[in-house]
């Protein structure tokens, strides 16, 4: 079976990524390890992506987001989405999202400036429903 998925290394990740989400109809559901809000930067990458999340939700996208480190999930709860700070003994490292149940970015990329940036990451964008359900299955338990 082939399931078509496209790589993205490094700095290209919002650039592609940004117009999934844009595109989003349904959902979008996350598990970070680490995101960040850039209030001071809004030209930046990370805060672009930031804004693509948020204006998600005001398009009536349901966007549920999980995340481990920091407090970003609170600035997210604010502007309407179900976001939420993982408590738990064990680490959340994984860097997910799922969109539409359909599309599947997982890598390395945390949502920090230093990620979208400067550091040197890679992940891939899957499209396959049949891998999203397994996602879900495997991690629903994480999302809000």
């Amino acid at each position: 079976m082939f399931i078509p998925i496209d790589i993205v290394v490094g700095r290209d990740y919002p650039k592609k990524v940004i117009p999934l989400i844009k595109a989003a109809e349904r959902s979008i559901s996350i598990l970070v390890f680490d995101w960040r809000w850039y209030d001071d930067q809004p030209g930046s990458q990370i805060q672009l992506f930031n804004n693509a999340i948020v204006n998600s939700v005001k398009r009536g996208v349901c966007v549920r987001a999980t995340i481990f480190k920091g407090d970003t999930w609170r600035v997210f709860k604010n502007l309407g989405i179900n976001a939420k700070k993982l408590d738990s003994s064990h680490v959340l490292h994984v860097k997910l999202i799922i969109i539409d149940s359909k599309i599947v970015v997982l890598g390395s990329h945390n949502f920090t400036k230093s990620a979208f940036d400067l550091n040197y990451e890679a992940s891939v964008i899957i499209y396959s429903e049949e891998i999203a359900k397994q996602f879900y299955i495997e991690f629903g338990n994480f999302f809000v």
